[in-house]
């Protein structure tokens, strides 16, 4: 009986749902205005309104923040969760993606933390969107997912000519830092032309994992040293994904309070399958 309740929000007829909670509204926030404490207002909402608002047909907001609770729950990677993360992408038995973007990210997002290297397929399409946010969220999902398919759309994400934004670029980096290929190889040196010292530094990192040498970002030096290496991928290093990491805000600190979501940096899911 773990979370049958959220798990009934997740049927077709969203009114089994309803029926086991005591409102579909969500928080009620007069009686939070009017609670006996100061805390009364950071009060979470249950996994089973998690799970309804992740399945609100009339309110994208409720979708994406729905979602976004279940996918860093604790129980956020249970095989019915990630069958809805991917159905919001398009995945069967969907017959389209959500048509809210923001909900779309924050499903890549949970895919990234809870999904498989097939899932890439799912993602890919979000990073020619116009939303540089949800380019982003895709990026950073493909940085815990390892599936060579990923390579094309990347490639052009580290060029300061065909993608924009820097922290895209970036981040684009620091996901080609996983595949060994010659072609990953030449896009990563060529960006380190980018004048931006954010993209330039997460280049080096990938250079440097892939290779196990270290030129910082003379450009010219690893251009030298990649046309006269018979093996550029000899001394590669396992690639570990970047992850978010912050201080606590002062509420954090009340006991029984749950800590910031901070995670363990690890190597993505199918590491190891070649590429």
């Amino acid at each position: 009986m773990r979370h049958a309740l959220a798990r009934a929000a997740l049927l077709p007829s969203a009114l089994l749902a309803c029926a086991a909670l005591t409102g579909c509204d969500g928080i009620d926030t007069k009686r939070m205005a009017e609670g006996e404490s100061i805390f009364a207002g950071f009060a979470q909402p249950t996994p089973a309104q998690a799970a309804v608002w992740s399945q609100d047909p009339y309110d994208p907001d409720k979708r994406y923040r729905g979602t976004n609770m279940l996918a860093n729950a604790p129980f956020g990677s249970e095989d019915v969760y990630v069958r809805m993360y991917r159905m919001k992408l398009g995945g069967p038995p969907a017959d389209k993606p959500d048509e809210d973007l923001g909900v779309r990210g924050v499903a890549a997002r949970a895919l990234g933390m809870h999904g498989d290297p097939a899932d890439t397929r799912l993602i890919i399409p979000l990073l020619k969107e116009k939303d540089r946010r949800v380019r982003l969220e895709a990026v950073r999902a493909l940085q815990r997912l390892h599936n060579p398919e990923a390579i094309d759309a990347l490639l052009p994400l580290v060029d300061d000519a065909k993608e924009p934004d820097k922290d895209v670029r970036a981040e684009a980096a620091s996901a080609l830092g996983q595949y060994a290929q010659p072609r990953v190889l030449q896009a990563l040196i060529s960006a380190l032309g980018d004048d931006d010292l954010l993209v330039t530094r997460a280049t080096v990192s990938s250079l440097r994992t892939l290779t196990g040498q270290n030129f910082g970002e003379d450009q010219a030096a690893w251009t030298t040293w990649a046309r006269n290496t018979s093996d550029p991928f000899a001394g590669r290093t396992a690639y570990v994904y970047p992850v978010f990491n912050r201080d606590k805000i002062w509420w954090e600190y009340i006991p029984l309070w749950p800590p910031p979501p901070n995670e363990v940096a690890g190597q993505p899911a199918g590491a190891g399958q070649g590429g």
